[in-house]
């Protein structure tokens, strides 16, 4: 495997699993930390393959807290408006590089590049309990999407409205626990990025196939995660399944469900005395 293949992969598992644990507890924690971290995962090589790989790779754990804009585990956020009953952040997503020829459905195409997805969450506060354990949100979040390479192709803009639930403590523990669930829906060039096969890589088994732009499935995921006092721990199970979607009928597709799941567990090495309002609203 290809160290450009290991830095792109790197990169995508990070990007995902910063965005593990979208709950967060009020409260103190330090300005910034410093430390390492281990993080796995098992997935397909893209939705809708029956292939998929296994990653295991260490990474630097770095975090940063400003009031405008928070550089942590959640990602990277900038608060662009913020109410009491809705907020604007920015939204960030990746999707991992596939070797055409380690994926017997893309054999003889061109790979597919890791790809990196961001632009603005409208996040509405529909609901939250006197105590603030339990927060039910409205998230709306439009991304467009770009290759990562020497010279970056725009790949589209991705809608994925979702419903999310966040509860501080579990069983008494301080545990965080977050649900979400919705569909996304996709532009043309989007899908025929992943999808389509033009004339000259069709073959037999694989005819040419244009796909179009709209419904793209439906995801759930529940996320769990904890702060010791020098480590903390993340992990997360993720159900897609891709009946109805719009390109349900490429020759790509090979499976319309799967699961997937990853851990991410970092240990802070060193922190500053400053502390700050730990607050995602």
């Amino acid at each position: 495997m290809s160290k450009a293949y290991l830095r792109a992969a790197g990169l995508f598992l990070c990007a995902v699993l910063l965005g593990l644990s979208q709950q967060a507890a009020a409260g103190q924690l330090p300005q910034w930390e410093l430390g390492v971290g281990l993080v796995g995962m098992s997935l397909p090589d893209y939705r809708g393959s029956d292939e998929g790989h296994s990653y295991l790779l260490p990474f630097p754990y770095i975090v940063y807290r400003l009031e405008w804009l928070k550089v942590d585990r959640t990602g990277v956020r900038s608060t662009l408006f913020k109410s009491e009953l809705a907020g604007v952040n920015l939204s960030l997503n990746a999707t991992p590089p596939v070797h055409s020829k380690n994926n017997s459905s893309r054999e003889g195409m061109s790979n597919l590049r890791s790809m990196v997805e961001f632009g603005p969450s409208l996040d509405m506060h529909i609901w939250q309990s006197s105590d603030h354990r339990f927060r039910f949100d409205l998230r709306l979040p439009v991304r467009a999407a770009f290759t990562v390479e020497s010279h970056p192709r725009q790949a589209g803009m991705i809608f994925s409205p979702r419903l999310n639930l966040d509860v501080d403590g579990i069983a008494g523990k301080p545990w965080q626990l977050g649900v979400l669930a919705g569909p996304i829906f996709s532009t043309q060039r989007n899908h025929q990025y992943f999808y389509g096969v033009t004339e000259s890589d069709a073959r037999p088994d694989r005819p040419a196939y244009n796909a179009s732009g709209g419904y793209a499935g439906t995801q759930f995921l529940v996320a769990l995660s904890r702060r010791f006092d020098k480590m903390w721990f993340g992990a997360y199970a993720r159900y897609d399944t891709l009946h109805g979607a719009v390109f349900e009928d490429s020759p790509l597709i090979r499976s319309h469900r799967y699961v997937s799941a990853g851990f991410m567990v970092s240990w802070i090495l060193d922190q500053s005395s400053k502390l700050v309002e730990r607050n995602d609203y």
